[in-house]
């Protein structure tokens, strides 16, 4: 079932960009703008590795049909890769979680402007609910740095963007190079604030795996699997990073989670399995299960 297929790429591709907070915690010298750096050239060359191995000599190809969808979808992969860095070195972290979590209202309001789609009163409320749930997460870490607050509006603008033009697009033509372009365009624009360069080996090590593993498949997961799921879907089930996050913090450096991560979190785990269980099984099935239990 594509419906079905689709999740499972969305779970799988957070499951690895929530390891950027563990990774980031054994690095040695490298700081917000040289990890930025490394981390998006290893994502577009790793792409490109990915390209060459898959489409041989029709890799080129591939990037020049993807023509100016994507141009544009790698121009917001961009943005995000580079904003969220910048504004986690203005404000806290917190901060700029909770801003993300408006990700599903801007993906559901552009898509109905765009794409004409019309979400169900269930999907309105699971983003309400996991909304709530990352405001509880992170409230002790509200109310500083304004400026990066700001600076993480561009996170779920540019998100909503994204989702939309490979849902419009991405049937039609292979937008997987989008993430090549975007790890580039996202190198490109941090190289200059990111020299001198202070990266150990051994950073430059963890950074390629980042890269690698944390951007360019998760990134190609998103795009295959906004293919087949709404945008508002595929942006409710991103925030799932945000509860991953610190479990993998707990579990690999000790950072025991407070409680109110672990009630706002379950919030947020509760809102998009209650999300999917319906989607999957449609408010007719649901009163076909009780007429006959």
């Amino acid at each position: 079932m594509l419906h079905v297929r689709a999740v499972s790429w969305m779970v799988a591709a957070t499951v690895l960009w929530s390891t950027a907070g563990l990774v980031t915690r054994w690095l040695e010298r490298a700081q917000s703008f040289e990890v930025t750096f490394w981390r998006s050239l290893f994502a577009g060359l790793s792409m490109a590795g990915i390209l060459v191995c898959v489409r041989r000599r029709e890799a080129w190809a591939v990037v020049r049909a993807a023509g100016w969808p994507g141009v544009l979808s790698g121009l917001m992969f961009g943005t995000m890769f580079t904003c969220f860095m910048l504004a986690v070195t203005r404000t806290t972290v917190a901060n700029a979680l909770v801003v993300n979590s408006l990700y599903p209202v801007f993906a559901a309001l552009l898509s109905a402007l765009v794409l004409g789609t019309r979400l169900r009163a269930y999907t309105w409320i699971a983003i309400g609910a996991a909304a709530g749930g990352m405001a509880v997460m992170f409230a002790a870490g509200l109310g500083d740095g304004l400026s990066g607050t700001l600076i993480a509006f561009a996170v779920p603008v540019a998100g909503a963007v994204n989702v939309v033009t490979l849902r419009k697009w991405g049937r039609n033509v292979d937008l997987i190079p989008a993430v090549l372009l975007g790890g580039l365009f996202s190198a490109l624009v941090t190289l200059p604030f990111a020299l001198p360069f202070e990266a150990s080996a051994h950073d430059i090590a963890w950074l390629a795996a980042l890269g690698m593993f944390q951007l360019a498949l998760p990134c190609m997961l998103l795009v295959m699997a906004s293919r087949y799921l709404p945008p508002a879907e595929v942006a409710l089930l991103t925030l799932l990073e945000a509860v991953l996050g610190p479990l993998w913090a707990w579990l690999g450096v000790g950072e025991t989670p407070g409680t109110p991560t672990l009630v706002g979190g379950g919030i947020v785990l509760l809102a998009i399995a209650g999300n999917e269980f319906i989607a999957l099984y449609g408010p007719t099935k649901l009163r076909r299960l009780r007429t006959t239990a």
